[in-house]
């Protein structure tokens, strides 16, 4: 007899009805978190006299059998309806119903998949906050080998100034912080135990809320029971934080595959991120970047797919909620495995700085600085020294004539003076990098100093994430190690 609908359904179900319904194919995500929660919550019945020694113990032995033989060796029988039901069924019938039967006193599915998704997360968001760091950490040693470096920046995909390489890595660190910083904060909202909240209105029994939350590793309790049961925006929320990070992660791709593309050539992916073309021997395509791009795309399909789901639920529980959880492994493992692929890509790249040096000096990047410099000099306007230099590039490119040449006719014109070598000099990009050297600047000088001012940071950030991982990993083996 199936143990969950024999009394009020009679145990009748069809089996199309039973593979519909049943979360056991995506279950296996939280499979060792639920013995975990179970473990936790007969420990603290039996401290509260709820359940005696002798039960306790022989459901305890039994979930760690069963959390040592693995999910392999359960049978995964859809009518059963999820893995909680599966691990009880599994123990009943190795305990019998008189002492097995008693591990789900003053407790509720609700109440535990709430509290395993939780359990679950923090250690997946914690995962991708680690990958994070350790690709800022390298992408950290790439810039600093590339603070000389001579580069281009862009607008609109158009020369803009004259910057360096490893003021465009700082770009991508920059960004990625802040994701690591959402990750963190989304952490504290995770981490709330449920656990007692019950169906909807906690229980009868006079169970210890604050033991279990001790017991999992908990930092607070969520102090509504209807709240504890039904709130998933938890999950919104890691969803929400890797839809941002796939977006700058997206980015990344984007440019790599920009500048790796022979018009550009100021870098090369490695052979083992590209393939080769089935007709045309000559080519080499990012394809690992151009799948990258794609799947992260997924990640924002799944957050509007959570989103839609609640966002007309009623209180509390709702059957519901089970089909957001695919979508969320699906962002979280989508999220890791690309942050590896692309970990991988910026540690192998190839920088062709003679490429980047001569689009530096190729397309007019240095006007800004002229123009500056014309308001230093001439204490004119900007809006007059921004049409003035504008003219300038306009004739050059008009009359095909060095620039030099022609801002001094046109200085002229304007009866402006201008020292020679001081429009020489702000026409030297190099130069004109090395004058930015204001906070967050291009300039050699204060890219090393963000480049420590970044490692602090992601040591920290290290030692952070380190802890709590210690702290749950110090959680699991207390549960599975607890004899009474």
């Amino acid at each position: 007899m199936n143990i969950l609908r024999r009394g009020r359904l009679g145990n009748s179900i069809k089996e199309d009805v039973a593979k519909y319904t049943t979360s056991l194919d995506f279950d296996k995500e939280i499979f060792e978190a639920d013995i975990l929660c179970d473990i936790a919550h007969v420990i603290m019945l039996y401290e509260e006299g709820i359940i005696d020694k002798d039960t306790a113990k022989k459901i305890i032995e039994g979930l760690k059998g069963i959390y040592k033989n693995g999910i392999e060796c359960l049978n995964l029988d859809p009518s059963l309806d999820d893995i909680h039901m599966v691990i009880e069924n599994e123990l009943i019938k190795k305990l019998g119903e008189d002492v097995a039967g008693r591990m789900h006193t003053g407790r509720s599915r609700n109440d535990e998949v709430a509290t395993d998704l939780r359990l679950v997360l923090r250690e997946k968001v914690l995962e991708i906050s680690k990958l994070l760091i350790n690709m800022l950490k390298d992408l950290l040693e790439l810039a600093d080998e590339h603070k000389h470096t001579l580069t281009v920046g862009y607008t609109h995909l158009q020369h803009a100034q004259p910057t360096t390489f490893a003021h465009h890595l700082l770009s991508y660190v920059s960004a990625i912080e802040r994701d690591i910083l959402r990750l963190f904060d989304t952490y504290k909202r995770i981490n709330i135990s449920p656990l007692g909240c019950g169906a909807l209105a906690t229980t009868g029994f006079k169970i210890n809320r604050e033991r279990t939350k001790e017991l999992l590793g908990f930092d607070k309790l969520i102090e509504n029971s209807m709240d504890g049961v039904s709130a998933r925006d938890f999950i919104l929320e890691v969803m929400a934080d890797l839809s941002i990070l796939g977006t700058n992660l997206s980015k990344i791709c984007e440019e790599l595959v920009l500048f790796s593309t022979y018009e550009f050539r100021t870098v090369e992916i490695a052979n083992e991120y590209c393939s080769t073309s089935s007709i045309m021997p000559q080519k080499k395509n990012p394809d690992v970047a151009e799948i990258a791009r794609a799947k992260l795309c997924k990640l924002n399909g799944n957050l509007v797919t959570a989103l839609t789901i609640l966002k007309a639920l009623p209180n509390t529980y709702n059957r519901d909620l089970q089909e957001i959880t695919p979508n969320l492994w699906e962002s979280v493992y989508i999220t890791i495995d690309t942050i590896k692929m692309i970990h991988g890509m910026l540690k192998t790249l190839k920088v062709n700085k003679d490429r980047m040096r001569e689009l530096a000096y190729a397309n007019y990047s240095t006007a800004t600085e002229l123009a500056d410099t014309l308001v230093k000099e001439a204490n004119i306007p900007f809006r007059t020294a921004h049409g003035i230099v504008g003219e300038v590039v306009r004739k050059s490119i008009e009359e095909k004539r060095d620039i030099l040449e022609v801002i001094k006719e046109v200085l002229q014109k304007y009866n402006l003076k201008v020292d020679e070598e001081k429009i020489k000099k702000v026409l030297n990009p190099y130069e004109n990098v090395k004058m930015r050297n204001v906070i967050g600047g291009p300039s050699p000088e204060e890219v090393e100093k963000r480049i420590k001012a970044f490692k602090e940071r992601l040591e920290k950030y290290e030692k952070e994430v380190n802890e709590k991982i210690n702290k749950i990993n110090k959680i699991k083996e207390n549960l599975l190690s607890y004899e009474i």
